[in-house]
């Protein structure tokens, strides 16, 4: 039986698709309440900001809860209003820049500061 080249770089890419999509599901309890209410809106306020190369970590405080996203370096002060565009959420990623893992966080392309 003869593959061709195109047909299996296909199926390679389609084999590792879902399994980063099996990956990248949300799993606890957190998530949940994320996709519930605080993310929804795809902004909140900034509670605490982490600077690193490439990336602003920013822990945002929106409808009660609390939760992570990180943006391409980004100038913000606690206390700003933000929106974003959210590209993908990842449960326990490990930042190994800041040793630290994060049980949910938001991947996003940008962020502006509402007026």
């Amino acid at each position: 039986m003869k593959i061709s080249f195109l047909s299996l770089i296909t199926l390679l890419m389609f084999y590792s698709f879902n399994v980063m999509a099996l990956h990248h599901e949300p799993q606890d309890a957190q998530n949940i309440q994320l996709s519930n209410d605080s993310s929804a809106k795809n902004e909140g306020v900034v509670v605490d900001v982490i600077d690193t190369t490439g990336y602003t970590y920013m822990e945002l405080e929106n409808a009660g809860g609390r939760f992570w996203i990180a943006a391409p370096t980004t100038q913000v002060k606690k206390g700003d209003h933000i929106r974003y565009v959210k590209n993908m959420t990842m449960s326990n990623f490990t930042s190994k820049t800041l040793n630290r893992t994060f049980t949910t966080l938001i991947f996003v392309t940008s962020t502006e500061i509402k007026k």
